[in-house]
């Protein structure tokens, strides 16, 4: 393993360490309010806030409905200037009511942190929501951006890459809109896994990092500069390739830039990407657990050898991988807090 490895891999376990799961609890006349969310994360991670609206027997009541149909919608901000926004979805298997009257409604959204953002002092978050009966409040969070240094690296391609890079054929631009317009599908019913996941590929060699900035050569003289949405792991040429998490298939083809690929669905707007096969052992429509066969490794597409292609993405953009095998949606935290 060489410096760069080892660098990148202290970096990613500091990253990991940094992100620290965070409680606040708000009381109101009808209903209580828990947060549970990581106040601290780097760029490229992303940031999750699970969300309770409780109501026990001994409180003025509301209607269940008016807390389980509650609209819920959490924003990051540096300073005054709103960076993202996304919506919450409800969590069903937390969401119940008892025979006494008491109830409780679960909610969970997650924000994609870029890997271009610097850390500051001065972030925040906002988590704004609205009952049926119109009752809205807005509650603000404290959140911080850690550092992290990312690999900068020229990557040499021959004549077949070459061509693979730079075609702007119709197929390849087909293939490209069809891709982002599912990673851009927000099912607010597409609750599948909220635990950690796991990486799909038991291999600990890494051949490539999350976000590493990269210049392409091309045999032609030009280049061109992008960024590593993903994790390579430098496995042989049918090695297994398994589902990080529970979900459902919604693509699996040959695609020119990617090779045999296979995208999961696993929450709303979040899915795992897995690139560069040499043979797919699902379907599109297929339910997959944590640890299900998906394929088997190969250097399919844009390819210089062997290896397997891990990427996530969170509403569109991509999102460190190693952030998902940690408790990211606070949920062994909550269920603590919760049972005390």
């Amino acid at each position: 393993m060489n410096k760069k490895h080892i660098f990148c891999i202290a970096a990613a376990l500091l990253c990991l360490a940094a992100a620290q799961g965070a409680e606040a609890s708000f009381e109101r006349k009808d209903y209580g309010i828990r947060v549970f969310y990581n106040d601290r994360a780097c760029p490229g991670d992303a940031v999750f806030v699970r969300l309770y609206l409780t109501q026990d027997a001994k409180r003025q009541r509301k209607a269940l409905q008016e807390l389980g149909g509650a609209q819920a919608q959490l924003a990051l901000y540096l300073g005054e200037k709103r960076l993202d926004k996304a919506e919450f979805y409800a969590l069903p298997s937390e969401t119940w009511t008892k025979k006494n009257g008491g109830c409780r409604a679960a909610f969970l959204c997650g924000i994609p942190l870029s890997s271009w953002w610097q850390e500051k002092n001065s972030y925040h978050l906002n988590v704004s929501y609205t009952l049926p009966d119109g009752t809205a409040e807005t509650l603000e969070l404290p959140f911080a951006l850690d550092h992290k240094d990312f690999v900068s690296e020229t990557i040499p391609l021959d004549e077949r890459n070459t061509s693979i890079k730079t075609d702007t054929s119709t197929k390849r631009n087909d293939q490209i809109n069809r891709l982002n317009a599912i990673l851009g599908t927000v099912t607010a019913a597409s609750v599948y896994q909220t635990e950690a996941y796991t990486p799909p590929t038991p291999a600990t060699r890494r051949t490539s990092f999350f976000a590493d900035r990269r210049v392409y050569t091309y045999t032609n003289g030009k280049s061109s500069t992008s960024l590593h949405y993903g994790i390579d792991y430098g496995v042989p040429t049918g090695s297994t390739v398994t589902a990080c998490a529970a979900g459902k298939v919604v693509m699996a083809e040959d695609r020119i830039s990617t090779g045999w690929s296979v995208v999961i669905e696993h929450l709303p707007g979040l899915y795992s990407l897995y690139y560069h096969m040499s043979e797919l052992k699902v379907k599109v429509g297929d339910s997959v657990k944590a640890g299900d066969l998906v394929g088997l490794s190969g250097a399919t597409g844009l390819a210089t050898g062997p290896h397997l292609h891990w990427e996530m993405r969170l509403n569109m953009s991509a999102v460190s991988p190693d952030f998902f095998t940690t408790d990211f949606t606070s949920g062994e935290e909550a269920q603590k807090a919760l049972s005390r």
